[in-house]
């Protein structure tokens, strides 16, 4: 489970727009550096869900947030759904924002996503840990220092199987040798 309760509130929010317009989702991001390695706290929220159908449902999804408590900019929504980018949401009573991604950084990520018990009998979909593994070192690839910390958390969690698989998803992405460098890498505290 996720030590943070504040964030449940907020997703349920969510959820409960997705669900109605039959979006497929997963959590992603930071929390599942929490779910699969070590815990750290999180400024945010990190969704994937499903670009097909939220193109689809565009026009329904921006009028069912609009009567939310989520502040949004219509435009970034837009675009990021045209063009499989990012768009935020911002919980405006609990302060919380959520990342929004229209797209898959893994292909198939969210046919491979896992129940996970985000809180206390509250299962929901979370990127699959090899998934989660390989879009953490695309993120280092792109220069994020705090998910090289996530990587080898989740990496050291996972069954050798499931690391024989990152091995060889990274080396056919020619990212081989940056996952070899991160997983030799000392924590910060150790």
């Amino acid at each position: 489970m996720f030590p943070v309760e504040i964030f449940r509130t907020t997703l349920a929010k969510w959820i409960e727009i997705l669900r109605e317009h039959e979006i497929r989702f997963h959590l992603t991001g930071g929390l599942t550096g929490t779910a699969y390695g070590e815990p750290r706290m999180t400024q945010d929220i990190d969704i994937v869900i499903d670009p097909d159908r939220s193109k689809k449902t565009v026009d329904s999804l921006i009028k069912s947030i609009e009567r939310s408590d989520f502040l949004f900019n219509e435009d970034s929504l837009r675009q990021a759904i045209e063009h499989g980018g990012l768009f935020q949401l911002l919980d405006r009573n609990e302060c919380l924002k959520l990342d929004i991604y229209p797209r898959e950084m893994i292909a198939g990520e969210l046919d491979r996503s896992e129940p996970f018990e985000v809180f206390e009998g509250e299962f929901l979909p979370v990127v699959s840990r090899i998934d989660a593994a390989a879009s953490k070192l695309i993120w280092i690839s792109k220069g994020s220092h705090k998910s090289r910390r996530d990587l080898r958390a989740i990496f050291r969690n996972c069954r050798p199987v499931q690391q024989d698989t990152v091995r060889k998803w990274a080396k056919y992405e020619c990212l081989d040798a940056l996952l070899d460098e991160v997983l030799n890498e000392a924590n910060e505290l150790e």
